[in-house]
């Protein structure tokens, strides 16, 4: 499923291509069997389009350049692979996992704590490059096990030029043979990704830092196979807040949603992630903060990507929701509630869902108008409007301790009966009837509008008291506040 740092990851792309008029292309690595989620690609595909980042190429948008999925192409890897084996910059290698699992042992007993299948190694081997040509001809012939790997040099460095961490270079003595080709035919992403970039013709590739330990030997390939390597740029982590890369376990430790999909039910802004997640290792220069998608695009570069990764701030994104949910218009916030309450049915009160749908559209809307700037997106929506469509079936005892104090029904009681004759029954005069009975009885506003909200919402915090009268009508509101009298 599409992780938070994958969505960032395309995002990055997508905003490179489009500032320079080029093609953003989805394409699907599917080549790891031991990794295939069943939905994954769907979700890929849902969650890009959900942000805003329509790919111009991909599985569902053929281009010149398909298959766009790599197990549909597995047979244009399979001859790439035998070219490098012809050429000698890669073997066959017949050794099994329990013959790799003794040498790593017996190398970690003799003082290498991290040992490798490479170009030492490799000379102790079952493969092409240590057994006699016949018999590697014979084993192939009979359909053996067996892998195809990169023969990388024992002592060489390979340097490539980043656009976002300037020149690199790797010491070849620190890689291991790669495997190309697994024992089931398919390509490893390394070789498959080289292929496909060469013949897809890829300008650019932007991944995410963790894949920087591979370049050399994507770089190593391009040069063995005498092609152009694509311009490369690896961003910066995403940082926990506590500390470390952003993992799946400390996300969730903090409350953080992993995944994309994840988002889209909680109901967050698409705009607010897209906003949040570019300012995460880059920014335009100044203190500029909101910026739509067409901003970003033509704002971007790479030359102002962080080397250095970026904490994940979740106030930070709340913050950014809060300001693109509370632009949007009532209807708009209408929609998106029903979306989200469809989605979280199981969830929603049954009462309350029925009420809601019975009334109007208009009456609905008009109910978005008063919350939105109470709430900082439709997660909390249904949650906070519940009391315009039913009365409080109890009372939080802590609610009451801090909004119900002596004298409370006294007054509200008061401010009950004097409501009870207005006419019309309309936001103003009902405040003017509050304020007239506080200044008689010389309270401040606090003693009648706390106990008033909590009788007539059980919360202590809400929309503008005399709106929400207004709204549930006069009939509604004598009742609840009668019922409140009577219980508390």
């Amino acid at each position: 499923m599409l992780h938070i740092g994958g969505l960032r990851t395309a995002l990055f792309n997508y905003l490179f291509a489009k500032h320079h008029g080029g093609t953003f292309i989805l394409r699907i690595e599917d080549t790891d069997q031991n990794r295939y989620v069943e939905g994954a690609e769907a979700d890929i595909t849902t969650s890009l389009k959900w942000a805003g980042l329509p790919y111009d190429e991909g599985p569902d948008a053929p281009g010149a350049y398909g298959p766009y999925r790599q197990s549909e192409r597995s047979q244009l890897y399979r001859k790439y692979a035998e070219q490098l084996v012809e050429a000698g910059h890669a073997y066959y290698a017949f050794d099994t996992t329990e013959e790799i699992e003794a040498m790593r042992e017996r190398l970690i007993k003799s003082g290498n704590p991290s040992p490798k299948y490479d170009s030492i190694t490799r000379q102790s081997m079952k493969n092409s490059l240590t057994l006699p040509q016949e018999e590697v001809k014979r084993r192939l012939d009979a359909g053996e096990e067996h892998v195809i790997r990169l023969k990388v040099p024992r002592r060489d460095t390979v340097r490539f030029d980043d656009l976002i961490r300037g020149t690199v270079a790797f010491d070849t003595a620190g890689l291991d043979d790669q495997v190309l080709m697994k024992s089931d035919g398919l390509p490893t992403y390394h070789l498959a990704n080289v292929v496909d970039d060469h013949t897809m013709g890829i300008s650019h590739v932007i991944r995410g830092e963790e894949w920087l330990s591979s370049a050399p030997k994507h770089i190593l390939l391009y040069q063995y196979f005498g092609w152009e390597a694509p311009v490369m740029a690896h961003l910066p982590l995403i940082m926990s807040p506590a500390g470390g890369k952003l993992s799946k376990r400390n996300a969730e430790e903090l409350g953080i949603p992993v995944n994309v999909r994840q988002y889209i039910a909680g109901g967050y802004e698409p705009d607010a992630l897209i906003n949040f997640l570019a300012f995460l290792g880059w920014s335009p220069g100044d203190d500029r903060e909101i910026l739509s998608l067409d901003d970003l695009v033509r704002e971007f570069s790479l030359e102002r990507v962080s080397k250095a990764g970026a904490v994940f701030n979740m106030k930070k994104l709340l913050w950014y929701n809060e300001h693109y949910f509370r632009a949007q218009s009532p209807e708009r916030h209408l929609a998106s509630l029903k979306a989200w309450m469809a989605r979280h049915e199981d969830t929603l009160d049954a009462g309350f869902r029925a009420a809601f749908r019975a009334a109007s559209d208009a009456d609905n809307a008009a109910v978005m108008a008063l919350m939105a700037e109470r709430v900082s997106g439709v997660h909390e929506l249904a949650d906070n409007i519940r009391y315009f469509y039913q009365a409080p079936a109890a009372f939080d005892p802590a609610d009451v301790a801090k909004a119900w104090k002596p004298g409370s029904a006294e007054l509200v009681t008061a401010y009950r009966d004097r409501i009870a004759g207005i006419a019309p029954f309309e936001a103003q005069p009902l405040h003017d009837a509050l304020h007239a009975l506080a200044a008689e009885q010389g309270v401040g506003l606090g003693k009648l509008m706390q106990p008033l909200r909590l009788a007539l919402t059980g919360k202590t915090f809400g929309p503008d008291l005399f709106a929400f009268l207004q709204r549930i009508g006069r009939e509604e509101s004598l009742a609840r506040l009668a019922k409140a009298l009577a219980e508390l």
